[in-house]
Formats: C-alpha cells, structure tokens, sequence
C-alpha cells in the first residue's frame, strides 16, 4: 500500500514516474484518518497546504533529495506556516516567523511537511494525548510520543524528534521503529526549543536505515547515501550497570539480537565498562534537571499554574542544584567521553537493551529512561533497531551505540544489523 512506502521507496517511484506526491500524501492523510482517533500521533495537521504542496511538486521534474515525501515535525520544532505549541496550553496560539533549520533543510530538499507531531510538555515527561499503536492502553514512550507513533502507524514514512534522556531510543523501541540519535552537535537545533542545551540533540524516526542516511544528508548538506558493510561487524556485548533493572522481555531481546547477528558472522564480545561509568546516569539527570530549571524561568515566574505538576517539581528541583554540583556532574561526563573510546576498544560499537521492558500501561507513564542517560550523557550516537516479536505483541528493541562523531558508520552497522535481524522473520523494521 502507497502509505507503507518507505522514503527512499516514495522518491524512487517519483523519479521513475510510478507515484505522484499528491498520491502519496492523499494516502497517508487517509491513513491518518482511519487510526488518527486511536493513536493521537499529530498536534496539527494542514492537510490542504500540503495536498496544494504535493500537486506542486508533481508539476515539476523531480528534485531534490526529499521531492515530494510527506513528513512529521515533533511540536518543539518551529514551523513558519504552523503553530508551535511545545506541548504546553501556555503557547497553543504560538506562530513562529521562521522554520527551524532542520525543518528548512528538509523543505529545501522538497519535502512536505504535513503536520505536528505530539510532544510531551515541553519535550519533558508529562504526556500529550499520542497511544502506542500496538496497544492502545499503552504508551508510545516520550517525549518524541507522535513522532514515533506516526511513523510506526504508517501514517508517514519518517519524522523528526530530539533526545534529552531517552526521547528518541524508548519512543522507537515502544513503537517498533528505527530511531537514530545523532552525535551530539552533529544536527543544528536552531529554532528548537531547549529543555538542557548541554544534552539535546536531534534524532530521526524512520522505517529503514537508508532513509534515515537520506535525511542526515540533507540536514549536512552532503551525501544521503548509506554504505554497505563489505565484512560483519565487530560488536560489543555491554548489558550495562542497568542490566539488574532490565525485565524479561528487554533482556530475551537481547538474546534473540544476539543469537541472530552472531549467526550472520557478526564477532561479540563481552564488554564491561569502567566504574567510573557508574556515575554517569546521575551525573545526565543533575545536568538534565539543572539546565531546565534555568531554561524555564520564565514559563515558572509568569505561567506557573498553567504548567504540570511534574514539570514545576524538575524546574524546582533544579533550582536546589548549586553551580558546583552541576560542574561536578559536566567534569564526570567529560572524563566519560574520554574514556569511552578505550572502552569501546576494537569494537564498531556496542549493542545494550534499548528500554526496561516493553511499553507500559498509560498510567504509569512514558517509561523510564534509565538505559539511555550514559549515551545522551556522552554525546555519542544511538540507534534503536526493532528486534523480532515472534509470539510477543508489543515491540521491544536493542540499541546500537557508536563513537562521537562516526554517525555515518554507525548507520552502516545499522543498516547490517536491521537486515540480519528480519532475516527470515515477517516483522518489518
């Protein structure tokens, strides 16, 4: 079905005359439509300006790397033609003058943005209205709720999110999507809103590793395409410190991940991290938590009763965080990044749970982030892949860490590991 393309499938069948975008976007709107109620993935929609968009496009020869191909935009990212309401009711009626850089990079390269994704409020926990759809009573994880519930749902074939703790990895592991976290730095966040500037980095939701290589290209202003691993990879076993919180269904993933790699020749090994590591999930929630607090001073002076419960006791929180305690938690972090090259030894990268266990129900909230603080905390980039559900009927993922800065292997490894894992399995990633 022409809503199940992937982006990389829509823009070939463009360039080879095969799809119209109107097609494309009219499909996935009436996608949107059937599971919409259900779901609860968008904020807003503009499904005439898009419709009027994609008709455009098909007026013209293709161009661009994204030409025609329908996108979601988590609602923290400005958007010039739609509100920006950062999931709080203290900025429903915003409109930002300009598109963050993201968003222009990919309009540039002719996509289409047709909407904005659900976000919690102000990317931090307290949920939206986004369901997961696997199980409607669950949730889709946070804060990049909608974005990977749309994409999951086939409501649209990629979307842009960012991660503070876990707001990429535990969304796509819930939703059973791919969800890639850039290196740190690697992705301008320019007109989007910060929660902790010294940890927020942007991450893409997609359905396939090459689409999500697409995307990085266009955002770098370079190349789209994926490599193909030539020999298997090496890769680190690294349960981590966490391994004693994981549940069954996390850690049969593991199993399962690692079972099926080694058969397709992957070498892994066991690595354990250094004890300094210990303190790093501390030392990302002392950064996490003083940042915001001095983030939102503003929203806490002027809308305090307008905020969630939640929120105001992280920005209150923060505030009893001294300077020291927080240079303190930066100075760990910085020794960590130092180290994890030695860590990581002769390893392409590591493989670790991606999430406790599977999507909890909605009333205990979007999940904890515990297996993601160490490597949002590094800097370093994540990739979350879907691993076969067999009996299972929620997704459960493993995650895929890599060295600061070497995004573009990582997504090669990906993209090996994504293939052998479906191999011989009906389960789509």
């Amino acid at each position: 079905m022409i809503h199940e393309l992937t982006a990389s499938e829509a823009v070939a069948g463009m360039r080879a005359g095969e799809l119209t975008s109107e097609a494309l976007v009219e499909a996935c709107f009436e996608r949107i439509d059937a599971r919409e109620p259900t779901v609860g993935a968008w904020q807003h929609l503009a499904r005439e300006q898009a419709l009027d968009e994609a008709r455009a496009a098909d007026r013209v020869p293709p161009h661009g790397a994204l030409h025609g191909v329908p996108i979601g935009v988590k609602d923290i990212f400005d958007t010039f033609d739609m509100p920006t309401a950062l999931g709080s009711p203290i900025y429903a009626a915003r409109r930002p003058a300009s598109d963050a850089a993201c968003v222009a990079a990919a309009r540039a390269a002719g996509a289409i943005v047709i909407g904005k994704t659900v976000t919690t409020e102000f990317a931090s926990y307290h949920a939206g209205k986004t369901r997961n759809p696997h199980d409607s009573r669950r949730t889709p994880g946070g804060s990049s709720s909608g974005s990977a519930a749309a994409v999951a749902d086939f409501m649209v074939p990629i979307a842009f999110g960012t991660q503070t703790a876990a707001s990429i990895t535990r969304p796509a592991a819930f939703c059973g999507v791919l969800g890639y976290k850039a290196s740190f730095g690697e992705c301008s966040l320019s007109g989007v809103r910060a929660l902790a500037q010294s940890l927020d980095t942007l991450g893409i939701f997609a359905r396939s590793t090459a689409d999500i290589a697409l995307m990085r290209g266009v955002l770098l202003g370079g190349g789209g395409h994926l490599d193909a691993l030539t020999t298997p990879p090496r890769l680190g076993l690294c349960p981590t410190p966490q391994w004693s919180s994981t549940q069954p269904a996390s850690r049969e993933a593991l199993r399962v991940a690692v079972e099926r790699l080694r058969a397709r020749g992957a070498h892994i090994a066991d690595v354990v991290l250094p004890a300094s590591f210990d303190a790093l999930v501390d030392a990302q929630q002392t950064i996490m938590t003083y940042e915001t607090a001095r983030n939102y001073v503003f929203e806490m002076t002027r809308y305090e009763d307008r905020l969630s419960a939640s929120f105001r006791s992280i920005c209150e929180a923060g505030m009893r965080i001294d300077r020291d305690a927080y240079l303190a938690a930066r100075r760990r972090v910085a020794a960590g990044a130092a180290r994890f090259p030695d860590a990581l030894g002769d390893c392409d990268a590591l493989i670790t749970p991606a999430t406790l266990g599977e999507a909890p129900l909605l009333e205990a909230g979007t999940g904890d982030p515990l297996m993601s603080r160490t490597w949002t905390a590094l800097g370093v980039p994540t990739l979350a892949v879907p691993v076969p559900r067999a009996q299972r009927s929620l997704p459960v993922a493993v995650q895929i860490i890599g060295a600061a800065d070497a995004d573009a292997q990582l997504l090669a490894l990906g993209g090996w590991v994504t293939d052998a894992l479906a191999a011989d399995d009906s389960h789509r990633v």
